[in-house]
């Protein structure tokens, strides 16, 4: 049994669950989804992941978590901080950084997995599998399938524009930065010197901000009317897009991510984090990086 700690935003649980259930195929045992975590977590919109998607695995409870690490259970977070990693039973497995770590696939059968496991390495295996289960299970409404249609039409290119929480929060923003006007227009004329006659559907939780800021000489469509539990809505018809430009955002990374065509083009951004530490394993070989 893997039980896959889930926290955060749909891209983090995205990335938490892919990861664990990687594991669990590759190691032939279940996957366990503990989200107790959530009880007191007031961001974003709480866990999603079985809202969104149909997939195969459970909710743990305590006593499952209790039964692979004994007291342990009881102290994960305390446990998590390095200095600990001595004391951990080695069915506690850490993210001991952000990176891509091999260690993870050495893992027992029957472990507590905790940490955010932010690349495509540590699924890459099972994508097709992974794809599959992150299908959007619910039907879009008649607003939101019309935007399909125009996409499916044309050479679609989504681009994603957060600013939201990294705007409002000062801790967020000093973490995670923003993506300049500059590396918008940048990744517009790259996809347009690759792409005829491309059509840009743009997302944002700003899309007012969008508008002033981003100038545009191709047909351009601003999408914001997905929100609050609706907001997962977007990564689903950016996932529907030929073409993406995304923010340093694990919601867009998903968007384009689940689009399975080997041809698309990915635009993302080289600065992920403020503070410009490097992240080479984040992103898949294929995907284009503009400073």
């Amino acid at each position: 049994m893997i039980i896959s700690n889930i926290i955060g935003g749909l891209g983090n649980q995205m990335f938490q669950y892919a990861a664990g259930r990687a594991l669990a195929l590759s190691l032939n045992t279940e996957l366990y989804l503990d989200i107790g975590g959530f009880d007191s977590y007031r961001l974003h919109n709480g866990f999603q992941l079985s809202h969104v998607f149909s997939l195969p695995a459970r909710i743990s409870g305590h006593s499952d978590t209790r039964k692979l690490l004994g007291w342990q259970a009881s102290k994960i977070r305390i446990l998590s901080h390095p200095k600990f990693a001595w004391l951990r039973k080695r069915a506690l497995v850490v993210e001991p950084y952000f990176d891509f770590w091999a260690g993870f696939f050495d893992a027992p059968s029957d472990c507590y997995i905790s940490g955010y496991w932010q690349s495509e390495k540590y699924f890459a295996k099972h994508a097709d599998r992974i794809r599959e289960e992150f299908s959007f299970h619910l039907q879009l409404d008649d607003r939101n399938a019309e935007i399909v249609r125009r996409m499916k039409g044309s050479n679609s290119v989504s681009l994603h524009i957060r600013r939201g929480d990294y705007v409002n929060n000062p801790k967020t923003l000093a973490v995670h930065g923003l993506c300049d006007i500059d590396y918008y227009q940048a990744a517009v004329e790259l996809v347009s010197a690759r792409v005829v006659s491309p059509s840009f559907f743009v997302f944002s939780d700003d899309i007012a901000w969008a508008r002033e800021n981003l100038k545009m000489v191709f047909p351009c469509e601003f999408i914001g009317h997905n929100q609050g539990e609706d907001s997962y809505k977007d990564m689903q018809l950016m996932s529907v897009c030929s073409h993406h430009i995304i923010a340093n955002s694990s919601f867009s990374w998903w968007g384009a991510w689940l689009n399975p065509e080997p041809q698309k083009i990915v635009i993302a951004p080289k600065k992920w984090f403020a503070d410009g530490r490097k992240v080479p394993d984040l992103l898949p070989e294929s995907w284009v990086c503009l400073p």
